[in-house]
């Protein structure tokens, strides 16, 4: 009986420590929290990626790239106002300052994965490789949420 209650319990932690894994990532003095995208419809090529950066240390850090393999390429775009209009551009890099967050969301600034391999549908996981220039190479995985949902993440 021991045995079997030590056992739940390994399975218990090992199986939070997966939960965990899969909301919040990190390296160095960056965390990436919740990345997820929507489900795309059949023939769809493109796919908007969300996440949000916090940056703890008190050295700004910069994202200066994305690639996936569900993808041909992954674009990092901000939204500019100018006047009343308010535009979508690529840019080469996003930088985060030291203790702040740079969130990439649906109102705004976002990842944008183009040439997509195959549709993606409600609980997929897309992974992702964000590189920064002092934290390096995060893997994260973007998880694939209704359509309709409200919530950045479970």
């Amino acid at each position: 009986m021991r045995r079997l209650l030590a056992a739940l319990c390994a399975a218990a932690v090992v199986l939070a420590a997966g939960t965990a894994a899969a909301h919040g990532y990190g390296a160095g003095d960056v965390r990436v929290r919740h990345p997820w995208t929507r489900p795309t419809p059949p023939g769809a090529t493109v796919a908007a990626g969300y996440l949000e950066i916090r940056n703890s240390g008190r050295t700004p850090d910069r994202l200066t790239g994305a690639s996936s393999p569900a993808a041909a390429a992954v674009e990092m775009h901000v939204m500019t106002r100018e006047g009343d209009v308010v535009k979508m551009r690529e840019v080469q890099s996003i930088e985060v300052p030291g203790r702040q967050r740079f969130a990439l969301d649906p109102k705004g600034s976002h990842l944008m994965l183009t040439g997509l391999k195959k549709p993606l549908a409600k609980g997929d996981r897309v992974p992702l490789v964000l590189r920064f220039e002092r934290a390096g190479e995060i893997k994260v995985e973007l998880e694939v949420q209704a359509a309709d949902s409200r919530r950045a993440h479970h």
